[in-house]
């Protein structure tokens, strides 16, 4: 053992539900410095757990930062790209924060907890990168900017079955919470704000409470789902449930080198709202250039063979390279390999023939596809 290794070890962040995952056997790994549960048994068994029945996963590692005062609505609107101030009380929003020149610093979900409070939820490798770019952004507004990513503990039940296991545990009123709102409740007589977002494409609600609370409310979600077949989920089926559902991940299909109509989520971007916005006028030249002449656009590949494509591997065309490979894997869903990849334009509608990924030299024929390759039937 190096010298090194303890010290390596030691920066290493844990979970309130540390102890809660080793005790269940959990294949732990290193993700955005954070110690997390990759798997518990069978990937593949977890994935189809959520699909039909429910899941629970531990996404503690995620960054949760406040922002309140008079102006905090002026604040998101200013240093986001998306309408942050219109939101109402009790509601959600997807939106990014990009750099001056465009480029996608991070994709978030901004809550409106209160009239002048919001929860900002950044994703764990980039929660410093944007804790530090909404405090500089602060500057001038009447509104601070707190990082309260040791205030939260964050568990999430997802899946068909979510409903049912959570109303077991709460008089909240589930049935009237839209997708994309939360509200304050008690969960197992835990506070929780119970908010009815999720990364999978199913139904599904994310639980903020204080980690202290989390060890609590694990269990109980644990012993109520058990008879609907809930299962703990790692982080290895929530990639492949996200990637079946379309939805990107930041450092495969979001970057710095990517603005948001690159990604092919121009939508997001609301240049009608009032005043500045960082990124605003790079945006706009951005929205221009992608509607001449269209950059690689992001589009789903569904493998006619077995072989698995993995982040980086070329798309190819007529032996020519026409694109990348951001996100691939085995799909329990649809039982064949599917990838998400960035492909040039003309060859970017569905059914476009004559498209393969090179798989170490061999090119493996690919269908390309609309995304998302799976939709919950509602």
């Amino acid at each position: 053992m190096s010298s090194t290794e303890p010290a390596e070890a030691a920066e290493k962040r844990h979970t309130a539900l540390d102890a809660v995952h080793r005790a269940l056997g959990a294949t732990m790994t290193d993700f955005a410095g954070w110690d997390m549960p990759l798997r518990y048994g069978s990937e593949r068994d977890e994935h189809n757990a959520v699909r039909t029945r429910a899941g629970l996963f531990d996404l503690s590692h995620m960054g949760e930062i406040t922002v309140t005062g008079p102006q905090a609505g002026a604040l998101l609107d200013y240093a986001l790209v998306g309408s942050i101030g219109g939101v109402k009380a009790g509601r959600a929003r997807y939106t990014m924060i990009c750099r001056a020149d465009g480029g996608i610093l991070d994709d978030l979900i901004v809550y409106r907890l209160a009239e002048t409070e919001y929860m900002v939820v950044a994703n764990a490798s980039n929660a410093q990168v944007v804790l530090d770019a909404l405090t500089e952004r602060a500057a001038g507004f009447d509104a601070e900017v707190r990082d309260d990513r040791d205030t939260y503990a964050l568990i999430a039940v997802q899946g068909p079955e979510s409903p049912g296991i959570l109303k077991s545990l709460t008089d909240a009123d589930l049935d009237g919470l839209k997708y994309y709102a939360g509200l304050p409740g008690t969960v197992a007589g835990v506070p929780a704000l119970i908010a009815r977002t999720g990364y999978t494409g199913e139904d599904g609600f994310e639980l903020f409470v204080a980690p202290a609370d989390a060890e609590k409310l694990w269990q109980a979600l644990t012993e109520a789902g058990a008879p609907a077949g809930l299962v703990p989920c790692g982080l290895s089926c929530r990639d492949t449930l996200r990637l079946e559902a379309g939805m990107p991940l930041y450092g495969h299909e979001l970057s710095t080198e990517l603005t948001p109509f690159d990604a092919g989520l121009g939508r997001v971007v609301k240049f009608e709202k009032e005043g500045d916005f960082v990124g605003r006028e790079a945006l706009r030249e951005a929205a221009a250039r992608s509607e001449k002449n269209p950059p690689r656009v992001l589009v789903g590949l569904i493998a006619e063979g077995r072989r698995v494509p993995r982040a980086g591997y070329a798309v190819v065309a007529d032996g020519e390279v026409i694109g990348e490979v951001t996100s691939g894997a085995p799909s329990p869903t649809l039982g064949k390999p599917i990838a998400m990849a960035y492909v040039d334009a003309a060859h970017a509608a569905p059914g476009t023939p004559g498209v393969g990924v090179d798989i170490r030299g061999s090119h493996e024929p690919y269908e390309v596809v609309a995304l998302p390759f799976y939709k919950r039937q509602k």
